[in-house]
């Protein structure tokens, strides 16, 4: 069973190992946090064990955007009540307005990524937050102040960050990606840039950060990735303008191929008002 591992005074990340996605285990003063609940019921339950191993506090749950490896546990972690689920105002709509699409969407992703995950992904209840962020909301646990910010469109519509002022943790989400390149299958890729500056400015030089894949990072990582995704913003406008082929303009970008395909279908249609 995977475990939780400190990373800051009273900030656990657990990395667990099926797609190498993070949650994040936050204690207060007889209460806590945990940011994304995996992807299916049996994973979840995992992770509350995992949690359990750590405190006896009860929680609240945070979703830091709508894919299913960060929101399908949410049933088995809210208990019975349940607990409050925080989320972006575009995270609560889709989950609770259009389960099923986000269930068909997490399945094909699945059956590419995972396909172990995919009959689970199939039968686990969906349930959508019911506490909205819009732009900022402040959750007291105890007296331990933690900031979710709305940042702006980049991975998804409804990405929301954790900030732990007092242990300087920032949770990314998928915003930040540590070990494989971002995923831009429902992204901005001409809005992520900003979204990763606004980021960069809640940073001191000993952040942590923790992306929504892989090792816990620093501001350094941030801004490299910043440059990255600036660079690919560039080329795309560019292409754009040039009326460019796709894959001639992948071709250039950073990421690889296969990432930067799908990047530029993407902002070619921001720039031609196509986007959803």
């Amino acid at each position: 069973m995977s475990s939780f591992a400190e990373v800051a005074d009273d900030v656990f990340v657990l990395r667990y190992p099926v797609l190498d996605v993070n949650a994040t285990l936050i204690l207060g003063d007889g209460v806590a946090l945990i940011v994304d609940t995996l992807a299916t019921p049996a994973q979840a339950a995992e992770l509350a064990a995992a949690a359990r191993q750590v405190t006896a506090a009860p929680w609240a749950l945070v979703n830091t955007h709508h894919h299913f490896d960060h929101t399908f546990g949410n049933a088995t972690l809210a208990g019975d009540a349940p607990c409050d689920i925080w989320a972006h105002e575009e995270t609560v709509s889709l989950l609770r307005s259009r389960p099923e699409a986000v269930r068909r969407e997490a399945y094909e992703e699945a059956l590419r990524l995972a396909p172990d995950l995919a009959g689970e992904l199939a039968e686990a209840p969906i349930l959508a937050p019911n506490r909205a962020v819009h732009q900022e909301s402040t959750v007291d646990l105890g007296g331990r102040r933690v900031v979710l910010r709305h940042l702006g469109r980049g991975h998804t519509a409804g990405d929301l960050v954790v900030h732990v002022p007092d242990a300087d943790v920032i949770v990314a989400g998928d915003l930040v990606e540590e070990g494989a390149p971002p995923s831009f299958g429902d992204a901005y890729p001409l809005e992520w840039p900003e979204a990763l500056a606004a980021l960069l400015r809640l940073t001191t030089p000993e952040t942590v950060v923790v992306p929504g894949h892989g090792a816990p990072v620093g501001p350094h990582f941030v801004k490299g990735q910043h440059e990255e995704l600036t660079a690919l913003d560039w080329l795309i406008r560019d292409g754009h303008r040039d009326g460019a082929p796709v894959a001639s303009v992948a071709a250039k970008a950073p990421f690889g191929p296969d990432a930067a395909r799908v990047a530029v279908r993407r902002g070619y249609a921001e720039l031609s008002g196509r986007a959803q």
